[in-house]
Formats: C-alpha cells, sequence, structure tokens
C-alpha cells in the first residue's frame, strides 16, 4: 500500500505538491518501505532518476516503454528472460500442443477464407520462436493441405537477444542469415522446412498481403497510463522521486488533467483504469490491414472484458516483484482490456471474444491431440510432462482462465458469401470459426 500525493507534472502543470488523504490499494503497488538492500540502484534507476530530475515525474507509461525497450538499459533488449531460468514461463514453453492447435487455427480460417495462393504468417513479440515452430511443424505435417500456398514468415521483434534466439529455434542457421541493422528488414533466413522468415522492429515495416497475425503475451507488455478518479475528477498516476529517500521512485498523482484522459470512457464507473494507446495503435493497424487484404489476427493474453482494475505488477524469478524495485532487472505487465481492443476494431473488422483459454483449447481439441500424443509415447516420464502441461494450461485455477483468446476477421468472414448460399437458406453461409466454437474441417 501507498499514498499517492499530488505532483507538479511538468510543463503540463506548476502546482506545488502537497499530500492527499486516500490510501492506494493496488494489489501489486509498493509503498517504497523495503530495506534499503532490497532496492539496488541499477543502471535503469539511476537514468530513470536522472531523466526526472531534469523534467519532472514521468507517467507509467513512460517508465515501462524506458524499462522494458530503452535501447541500452531495457529489460527486453538484452536478455533471454523466458523460460525455466527467466523471469517468467509462457504456455509455448510448457506444452507443444498450444503451438499445435494454434497451427490448425490458422489452417483452419485459412481454408474458410478461400484458401488463398499466398499466406503471411505474422507474429508479434515471439519470445523464443517456439510458438512460430511448432505451428510451422504442423503446416510441414499438412503439406498435402498447403502445396500451392506460398508461406512466408515475417517476425516483429524489437531485442536483438531475442532475435538470436528467434533465429538459432527456427533456422538452425543451414543457410546463413542475412543481417542489416539499418534496414527496415534488419535480419532474414530461412527455416529448417525452408519457409523465408524476416525480422523487423515494427510492424508498419511487415510487408502488406493476405496475412494471418499472431500476438501471443505481446500486448500485456505495452505501456498503459494509469488513472484514478478523484473529486476533482481523473488524475494520471505519475512516478517521482521520493523525497524522503533519494535513491527511491514513489507514485504520485498529476494536479490536473493529462492528454491521455481523452482515451477515458465518459460513462466509465470504476474508479480507478489503465489505458493502452499503443495497443489502440496496434490493433488499428490490424484492422486497416485485414480488411483490406484478408487474414485474420489471433490475440491470446491475459486480461479482462473492461473490469479491472490495478493490474500493472512486475515479475522476476517467477516471483511478483514490486515495480519501483531494481527497474531493469524484472518484466513489467498489465492485464488487456479487451473491450478497449473491440473497440478500437469496431467499424473497420469484426472482433471474437474474449473467451477462457480453457475454452479456446477445448474447442480446438486439446484433449484428443493429448490423447494420441500419449498413446504413442511408451515413457512414463514423458507422459507425466503432458499431463502437467495440459493441466497448466487447461486448469481454471492456472492458466485456464487466466488467458484469453480474442480475434479479428473481415466483416463477410462472418456474414458469409452469396456464393455460399444453401438454396434453402434466406442467409449467406459462413463456417464457424476454430476455436471460438467446436473445430470442423470443411
Amino acid at each position: 500500500m501507498s499514498v499517492l500525493v499530488r505532483s507538479g507534472v511538468g510543463p503540463l502543470c506548476a502546482v506545488a505538491r502537497a499530500a492527499i488523504p486516500s490510501i492506494w490499494r493496488g494489489k501489486y503497488f509498493s509503498s517504497g518501505n523495503e530495506p534499503a538492500e532490497n532496492n539496488p540502484v541499477t543502471p535503469m534507476l539511476r537514468h530513470l532518476m536522472y531523466k526526472i530530475k531534469s523534467t519532472g515525474p514521468i507517467t507509467v507509461a513512460e517508465y515501462m516503454k524506458e524499462v522494458l525497450t530503452n535501447p541500452a538499459k531495457g529489460y527486453y533488449v538484452h536478455r533471454d528472460m523466458l523460460g525455466e531460468k527467466g523471469d517468467f514461463i509462457t504456455s509455448p514453453e510448457i506444452s507443444q500442443i498450444f503451438g499445435e492447435l494454434l497451427g490448425i487455427w490458422f489452417i483452419s480460417e485459412w481454408m474458410a477464407t478461400g484458401k488463398s495462393t499466398a499466406f503471411q504468417l505474422v507474429e508479434l513479440g515471439p519470445g523464443r520462436g517456439t510458438l512460430v515452430g511448432d505451428i510451422l511443424r504442423v503446416f510441414s505435417q499438412l503439406g498435402s493441405v498447403l502445396k500451392n500456398c506460398d508461406i512466408s514468415v515475417h517476425l516483429v521483434e524489437v531485442s536483438q537477444k531475442l532475435s538470436e534466439v528467434q533465429a538459432l529455434t527456427l533456422t538452425e542457421e543451414k543457410v546463413p542469415l542475412e543481417r542489416n541493422a539499418e534496414s527496415p528488414v534488419y535480419m532474414k533466413g530461412v527455416t529448417k522446412s525452408g519457409i523465408p522468415v524476416s525480422w523487423y522492429r515494427d510492424l508498419h515495416d511487415v510487408p502488406k498481403g493476405h496475412s494471418f497475425y499472431l500476438a501471443h503475451e505481446f500486448f500485456d507488455v505495452l505501456p498503459v497510463h494509469k488513472f484514478q478518479k478523484t473529486p476533482q475528477g481523473w488524475r494520471e498516476v505519475f512516478i517521482d522521486i521520493d523525497p524522503q529517500v533519494s535513491d527511491k521512485l514513489r507514485f504520485v498523482l498529476a494536479p490536473c488533467a493529462t492528454p491521455a484522459e481523452v482515451f477515458i470512457q465518459h460513462d466509465e464507473t470504476r474508479d480507478h483504469i489503465e489505458v493502452c494507446p499503443d495497443a489502440g495503435v496496434i490493433i488499428e493497424e490490424l484492422s486497416r490491414r485485414i480488411a483490406l487484404t484478408g487474414g485474420a489476427a489471433l490475440v491470446a493474453d491475459y486480461g479482462h472484458d473492461g473490469t479491472k482494475t490495478d493490474t500493472f505488477r512486475g515479475f522476476c524469478g517467477h516471483k511478483l516483484h514490486d515495480v519501483l524495485i531494481a527497474p531493469g532487472t524484472a518484466d513489467l505487465t498489465a492485464d488487456v482490456d479487451f473491450s478497449f481492443l473491440r473497440r478500437m476494431a469496431q467499424g473497420k473488422v469484426a472482433s471474437l471474444g474474449p473467451i477462457t483459454q480453457h475454452t479456446f483449447l477445448k474447442n480446438m481439441g486439446i484433449d484428443v491431440r493429448l490423447k494420441v500424443l500419449l498413446d504413442k509415447s511408451n515413457e512414463q516420464s514423458v507422459k507425466q510432462q503432458l499431463l502437467q502441461g495440459y493441466d497448466m494450461l487447461m486448469n481454471p485455477k492456472k492458466m485456464g482462465e487466466r488467458f484469453n483468446f480474442f480475434a479479428l476477421l473481415p466483416h463477410q468472414r462472418l456474414q458469409g458469401r452469396r456464393d455460399q448460399m444453401n438454396a434453402r437458406q434466406s442467409k449467406p453461409f459462413a463456417s464457424p470459426v476454430a476455436g471460438f466454437s467446436e473445430l470442423a474441417w470443411q
């Protein structure tokens, strides 16, 4: 718990700081009362303190952006934070079944939308490349279905370290990688199955074309602005240096309105919210592309449908970590507000979800796939690993209801096409969308 205090916020406000008689009720927020030995002065902390001293308190969004993606000291830029030895573990690292079912989803949608001759698979924030690797293995296994399709892989990744890990996972460097740090396509290669793969730092640099987009645990690390409702109206949460302890940070409230307030809905009933303008920009770009050239986007992340308040938190060594302590050494994240994503896509494309991971994977046939793998395995240790992975993915108390799936599709995908009409039907026919209903091959 911590007390929020008002703060002058650079050029926006020139109001003296004064205490607010209200207690912050965010579960993951620190009061800054950690012992000194638990609050090491990291290079990122020194950088942030210099920045704050120079220009004043910074937004939570700016704090997240600096801590996670600063080119020199950012958490994501120079380290591999995934897996058992990292700070968190993701679904693809838990079980191969997860990626296999997503591969089936993309093929199902490709078939349902007319089997285009070109298929761009685009992943935003590909982690270690495990997920796209599992998807490509399914593509290889179903090569007879995709034989007349020109497939290419496009990865959007800002971390040089992770891009190297992805390249090793996907290509095994059988064909030397092409590198050009100054180009929008900063790396090119060929996967183990012979599919061209390219790396970009920004979605806007990915070629437009019939594409299927994947964002798994991507939106949760985009910077959020935090707001608290006060008697004076909405006030944004900023981060400042604690005046009592010179090498610690604290949360403060802006004394007046700030620009990001435009993202708050007029009928908002919560007393604290998080908004993510960057997520809106990306959803709008995905929507434009899908409306123009077809395809689909699948988002998998932990989040809510416009109901939660405080979700900003840190992870280090698979444990919750105070977001203001030792910045640069822990992952920072906030739950995705799917109601905001849906609002940003409205009018351009159709959206489905969010639905729980348990429901999505169940509809995709995870139980059938698990049984096949168990029947094929003769080793008890492998069977145990498969069952443990299944439990982690599906158990409502673990990932099953914590994670959600959300999709963007062209309007005509759900409306059906006139040439698909059954003579006895008065409405166009559209095949169900796999995962959001039970999988059915056409």
